[in-house]
């Protein structure tokens, strides 16, 4: 029986090879036939989940109480040290420097991330902005978010903390960071469900001990991450608790 793996859309694209490495070294680990399928958006990914054809999923907290509530997964372990943060960006010639002297009618580009996008929105609240009397400009990457900021597309872009420090020194020398969100506890987590969680202990006591040899540390790095840290059912719960929170 095979078994079906995916990441969630907003990954670091320089990171694409190292998911299929560390699928390569999974599959090996566990004998487990497991398929990484890439979806190019949130949309597709989230009718795969609804099909029940997903059993592994590295996803974003947004999806996490979908994930947890509706579907029957569980938590594994997250990246240690990792956390998903929302930095509000102006291109470096702007004359404001404080989200409070923003106006309504700002042109904000952003992803459909959606945890980035609802952490983002609220740091726009102090320039009494929200969703009714901003302009969207919709990017499908933190790339296109600065392309934007730099050709004067728009006003504002919002981005994944990770992905804003990704960008090379040449584009971060044109833009300006406003604000940075300071949450820390919300973060991308990978995820089990109800098919393969009789492998569950197994799996994440694999995913823990992985950076404690060179072959699993050289396919963390490859990822971007240093190790796994588990994440356990009450702290899961908690950030599902947050974001809902956040989103009401």
């Amino acid at each position: 029986m095979s078994f079906q793996f995916t990441v969630s859309p907003d990954f670091t694209p320089d990171h694409l090879s190292g998911w299929y490495i560390f699928n390569t070294w999974l599959q090996k680990q566990t004998g487990i036939a497991m398929h990484l399928e890439m979806y190019n958006d949130f949309q597709g990914q989230r009718e795969a989940i609804q099909a029940d054809n997903v059993d592994l999923i590295y996803a974003n907290p947004f999806d996490a109480a979908m994930l947890v509530r509706e579907k029957g997964f569980l938590p594994l372990v997250k990246a240690e040290g990792a956390a998903d943060e929302a930095l509000i960006v102006v291109n470096a010639d702007n004359a404001i420097n404080d989200v409070a002297d923003l106006e309504p009618g700002t042109r904000v580009t952003y992803t459909e991330d959606p945890d980035v996008r609802l952490m983002g929105m609220i740091m726009l609240e102090p320039g009494d902005l929200d969703n009714d009397n901003i302009v969207p400009v919709l990017a499908d990457n933190y790339v296109l978010v600065a392309k934007h900021l730099l050709k004067a597309e728009a006003d504002v872009g919002i981005f994944l903390a990770e992905a804003y420090d990704d960008l090379s020194t040449m584009v971060k020398n044109q833009l300006k960071v406003l604000v940075r969100s300071q949450i820390s506890v919300i973060h991308h987590a990978l995820m089990i469900g109800p098919r393969l969680q009789d492998r569950r202990e197994e799996i994440e006591s694999l995913l823990v001990e992985m950076s404690n040899d060179d072959r699993g540390r050289g396919v963390l790095q490859s990822l971007g991450f240093s190790a796994w840290q588990k994440v356990d059912d009450e702290a899961m719960e908690f950030m599902i608790d947050l974001m809902d929170t956040l989103n009401t």
